[in-house]
């Protein structure tokens, strides 16, 4: 008769975990989306943000740890079409992906005409044919960009983490009143942590 120890339950019951977590991080493949860090968000730029600088340097930051990490880098770029368009218009400088966040040779840059990254892009196309599950998302404006992509991710499948610290926004006018770049921010924000998205900071995401 075999006897099974209590000890040695406990060691298959370790083993058995362990693979199990390997399965599950076998099963998950991430990619770092970057939405239109572009020069127009910058001071100077025709539509500035709160808080940009330091929201580009976490995008940095995150862009570095996911290339040495060989995470799949996707940079979105939008390019104004509508004639009514106050900012980046097509071959202007305040188009252009800022300097922080520049792409290399081999990651890819995807061209958008609407807030929302997937709308009539290959944005989708692309993620299946990479089987990305996973997606890490970062960027500029929280309120209309990053709101619509993130809960278009959602519907679509994929588990979405925001880098809170690398997104950035601006004061808004509602109906008379003005609500600060701040409080943009932690409602946006907060209303995407409820269902679409894990929030994270830059230093959190990079510690785990």
């Amino acid at each position: 008769m075999i006897r099974i120890t209590f000890s040695f339950l406990i060691t298959l019951l370790s083993f058995a975990n362990i693979y199990c977590q390997q399965k599950n991080q076998e099963k998950m493949k991430q990619a770092l989306i970057i939405v239109d860090v572009q020069n127009d968000y910058f001071p100077g730029g025709r539509m500035e943000l709160s808080g940009s600088e330091a929201a580009a340097d976490n995008v940095k930051t995150i862009l570095e740890y996911c290339r040495k990490s060989k995470i799949e880098v996707i940079h979105i770029q939008h390019i104004a079409t509508s004639p009514n368009s106050t900012f980046f218009l097509p071959e202007t400088d305040g188009a252009k992906i800022n300097a922080k966040v520049a792409p290399i040779s081999n990651e890819k840059i995807i061209t958008k005409h609407y807030p929302n990254s997937f709308r009539e892009t290959n944005l989708l196309a692309y993620l299946h044919e990479k089987k990305i599950t996973d997606l890490i998302v970062t960027g500029m404006m929280t309120h209309v960009c990053i709101d619509a992509t993130v809960k278009t991710a959602k519907d679509y499948g994929f588990d979405c983490t925001v880098i809170s610290d690398a997104c950035a926004t601006k004061d808004l006018d509602v109906q008379g009143n003005k609500v600060a770049a701040k409080e943009v921010q932690n409602a946006l924000l907060g209303a995407m942590a409820f269902y679409y998205a894990e929030l994270k900071t830059t230093a959190d995401f990079i510690a785990h």
